[in-house]
C-alpha cells in the first residue's frame, strides 16, 4: 500500500486592511492542508512577496495601494506563472470582475463569503495547479 504525501498548499495573502489579513491568515492556517507563507499589505509587496515564496496561490484584495489587484495579478502571472490567483473584493462590479479574469484570475469571491467559501476557494485554485 503506497501513501502519497501532499504538501499544504502554500497561500500568500494580500490585504490593506489589517483586520482583514489577520483574519483571512487565521482561517486559512487553521486548516491543516493550507500554510501561509507570506502576508502582503500593498499590490508591490504582494508581488515581492510572490517572486521570494512562490505560493501555490495569492488571495488578492481588489482595491489596495501600490496599483491594486490588476496589478498584483498582472505581474505575479508574469513573475511567478505558477501561482494561482483568487480575488477577494468588497466591490462586486462586472467590469473589475472580468478585468481581473482576463489578467488569470480564477476565483472572484466578495468580502462577507463564509470561511468555508474562502478556504474552498483556495483549494478549487490550488487544485488547478495539479491539473
Amino acid at each position: 500500500m503506497t501513501f502519497e504525501m501532499r504538501m499544504p498548499l502554500r497561500v500568500l495573502v494580500a490585504d490593506d486592511d489589517p483586520m482583514i489579513r489577520l483574519a483571512l491568515s487565521e482561517v486559512l492556517a487553521a486548516e491543516t492542508d493550507l500554510q501561509v507563507v507570506a502576508i502582503a499589505e500593498d499590490a508591490v509587496q504582494a508581488v515581492d512577496l510572490a517572486v521570494t515564496h512562490s505560493p501555490d496561490v495569492a488571495v488578492l484584495d481588489v482595491r489596495m495601494p501600490g496599483g491594486g489587484g490588476s496589478h498584483a495579478a498582472r505581474e505575479i502571472r508574469l513573475h511567478s506563472p505558477r501561482t494561482q490567483l483568487l480575488a477577494f473584493s468588497a466591490y462586486d462590479d462586472s467590469g473589475t470582475v472580468d478585468e481581473l479574469k482576463r489578467l488569470g484570475v480564477r476565483e472572484y469571491l466578495v468580502k462577507g463569503v463564509t470561511n468555508a467559501e474562502i478556504v474552498a476557494a483556495v483549494r478549487r485554485a490550488g487544485a488547478a495547479i495539479e491539473a
